[in-house]
């Protein structure tokens, strides 16, 4: 998690690869001179309330502090109505000048954006040197280091537990990865899976964790919803595994508790709620949820499959004591400051919840220090020296 401070030196790649080319971008001659224009797509950002949403603004903030003044970043997106409102509200706070252009159906527009590889984004945002790219298109470009990030890949190794519509998006997405100059993964889990899964070379994958934003802390308001409760955050859908939470809550064998349930309505087979001490929030805006995390007597994420598992280390910054899933794909966020349990098992996860109920104390004290690990300003860091790894190899 440690990497050197302060920003480095990026050579200018001027490449003259097509973006729809097969194989790693090729590029041109390097030219000495320091800062760098890195043209970052925020279109996921039109619903700012996910995870990837989450992930993408903490990492450009973490992006733009790590360059420090030296690079010149550009958020961009071709959105919708509602974007353009959004993004700039997410944005919020962070030092850069959003290129925004409305599109009538953008989704559209962006996917045949995408697959048709024509016009290149420089019509649209001038030259840059780098093209980082996010989940709901893959633009095509003229020159420059090609990036992307990959949260998870649920879409190719669980394609049962995702809407139709996301599997076409990720799988043309991850197709295109497999030409980029740098891949980025939120955690060396997914890192893995990259580079197994997709058949991206080991070589151009980077591991840029998320951080954990400021707000989640232990001292502040506290939620209060009438008596001690249990937290989850989590959008209703199959992965997330809500059922088995729900059965645990039942066998817990505290009269006076609640199980909050924070989290979008979702899609598919949905838990039964119907129990008066379970309380559905739905979602929450940063300030409430932070509230929230604060108040809760344990937090408990039953997830089957994450690509890192960001409520853990949230749950954690905020000095609250976590019962984490126990698949592999959350190591990383829990490490060692967790009590886990098989996703499988309701009654696992009903007796960790009673023994940080019971003994709470250790777990806030390990988790702060795990969480205390994750900042967005190293993620800034890891994407600079990817950058810059990608342009030295394509001189």
């Amino acid at each position: 998690m440690t990497s050197p401070t302060g920003p480095r030196e990026l050579p200018r790649v001027p490449g003259a690869a097509r973006a729809n080319e097969k194989g790693p971008r090729s590029a041109g001659r390097r030219t000495a001179v320091g800062g760098v224009r890195i043209a970052f797509d925020v279109s996921p950002l039109s619903h700012p309330g996910s995870g990837i949403g989450r992930y993408l603004r903490g990492s450009l903030a973490g992006l733009v502090e790590a360059a420090a003044g030296e690079h010149e970043v550009v958020p961009f997106a071709p959105t919708s109505p509602k974007g353009l409102k959004a993004i700039p509200a997410a944005l919020d706070g962070i030092a850069v000048e959003p290129r925004l252009r409305f599109l009538p159906f953008a989704h559209a527009w962006r996917q045949a954006w995408s697959r048709t590889g024509w016009p290149p984004a420089e019509r649209f945002l001038g030259s840059f040197d780098v093209l980082h790219y996010s989940d709901w298109m893959f633009p095509p470009q003229r020159a420059g280091v090609r990036a992307t990030t990959v949260h998870d890949l649920v879409p190719v190794r669980f394609p049962e537990w995702v809407q139709g519509r996301t599997h076409s998006m990720h799988t043309a997405k991850y197709r295109d990865a497999r030409r980029c100059d740098v891949v980025f993964a939120n955690s060396d889990f997914t890192a893995g899976d990259v580079a197994e899964q997709l058949g991206v070379d080991a070589g151009r994958v980077r591991v840029a964790h998320p951080g954990v934003d400021r707000l989640f802390r232990p001292d502040g308001d506290r939620a209060d919803l009438g008596g001690p409760y249990v937290l989850s955050v989590a959008t209703l859908e199959p992965r997330k595994n809500l059922g088995v939470l729900v059965s645990a809550f039942r066998q817990v064998a505290h009269d006076d508790l609640r199980l909050a349930l924070v989290g979008a309505a979702g899609w598919g087979e949905q838990p039964i709620l119907d129990h008066p001490r379970i309380v559905r929030l739905g979602y929450v805006d940063d300030d409430e949820l932070a509230r929230l995390y604060r108040g809760a007597a344990v937090f408990v994420y039953p997830s089957r499959f994450e690509g890192f598992g960001m409520p853990i280390v949230e749950a954690m910054a905020s000095g609250v004591p976590v019962v984490a899933s126990s698949h592999e794909s959350m190591d990383e966020a829990a490490g060692e400051a967790a009590l886990r349990a098989d996703p499988d098992d309701a009654e696992a996860f009903a007796a960790a919840i009673m023994q940080a109920l019971a003994e709470p104390a250790p777990l806030v004290e390990r988790g702060l220090a795990h969480a205390a690990r994750f900042s967005w300003h190293d993620t800034g860091k890891a994407f600079l020296r990817g950058y810059e790894g990608a342009a030295v190899r394509n001189t």
